[in-house]
C-alpha cells in the first residue's frame, strides 16, 4: 500500500513538473520558469554547490551551472560548454541555452544518462565532440556526479591515456557520485573495460566503438555479474 501511495505521489509530481516552465519568452512565463528551474531542477543548490573541478589543462567538469556562473567560467576563458543533459524543452535547458548564446559561449548537446548505460553511438558522439571542442571547455549534466564523471573518465583514457584506475577516480565520493545506487552503472561499465582490457591490452575508444554493448551492460549490473566474467565480443 505504501509502495502504491509513493508511486502515485511521485506521477503527481511528474505531471506537475512536465506542465510548465517551457516558455522563458514572456515576463510571466520567465517567472515561471524560474521557478521550475530552481524547484525542480534545484538549480538553487547550484549557486553556491558547483561540482566544478579541472580534469585535464583546459578541461572542466561541474554540475548544471547558473547564468551568474556561466558568466564567470566565460570571464575564465572557457570557450565550449558540452551539455551531457541533451536538449530539452524545460527550463534548465532554455536558460542555458539563453547564457551561452549571450556571453558567446559554444553549446554542444549530447545525452547520457546517470542510472543507465547509454547506447554506444551516444558515447561515441561525446568523444567526437569532446576531440573537436575549442578548449578550454567544460562538460556538465545536473549534479556533476555520475554523467559528468564518466565523460571525466573518457576524456583522461581518450584524450590523455591515463591509467584506468585514474581515470577511475572520477567517479568517486568527492564528486557525489553514490556507487550502491543505479548510478553505479557509471563505474560498471569502466569496471568491465579495465578487466577487458587486463586480457588483452585494447584502447578505451576501441573499446567503445568494436565492443561496447549497452545492454549487455546493463543486463550485467543489474543482475550483479563481476566485470570480470562479462564478455561483450
Amino acid at each position: 500500500m505504501l509502495k502504491r501511495l509513493w508511486t502515485r505521489i511521485e506521477d503527481a509530481e511528474r505531471k506537475l513538473r512536465r506542465s510548465f516552465g517551457k516558455d522563458i519568452a514572456t515576463p510571466s512565463g520567465r517567472r515561471w520558469a524560474a521557478f521550475h528551474y530552481n524547484v525542480f531542477d534545484h538549480a538553487f543548490l547550484r549557486s553556491f554547490w558547483t561540482n566544478f573541478f579541472q580534469i585535464a589543462p583546459g578541461v572542466y567538469r561541474s554540475n548544471q551551472p547558473t547564468h551568474s556562473r556561466f558568466e564567470k567560467y566565460a570571464a575564465m576563458g572557457i570557450k565550449t560548454v558540452i551539455n551531457l543533459r541533451g536538449t530539452d524543452k524545460h527550463a534548465h535547458y532554455l536558460f542555458e541555452k539563453e547564457s551561452c548564446a549571450a556571453l558567446g559561449l559554444t553549446l554542444i548537446d549530447a545525452k547520457l544518462w546517470a542510472r543507465m548505460a547509454a547506447k554506444r553511438e551516444n558515447i561515441v558522439y561525446v568523444i567526437d565532440a569532446m576531440r573537436a571542442a575549442e578548449k578550454p571547455m567544460m562538460f556538465h549534466c545536473k549534479s556533476g556526479a555520475d554523467r559528468a564523471g564518466f565523460a571525466s573518465a573518457m576524456y583522461l583514457l581518450v584524450f590523455e591515456d591515463a591509467p584506468i584506475e585514474v581515470a577511475r577516480r572520477q567517479l568517486g565520493l568527492k564528486y557525489i557520485h553514490l556507487e550502491f545506487t543505479a548510478t553505479g552503472i557509471q563505474g560498471y561499465i569502466l569496471d568491465t573495460y579495465a578487466a577487458r582490457n587486463a586480457r588483452a591490452p585494447i584502447g578505451f575508444e576501441d573499446w567503445i566503438r568494436s565492443e561496447y554493448d549497452h545492454k549487455a551492460l546493463q543486463k550485467g549490473f543489474d543482475a550483479k555479474t563481476p566485470p570480470a566474467e562479462l564478455v561483450l565480443a
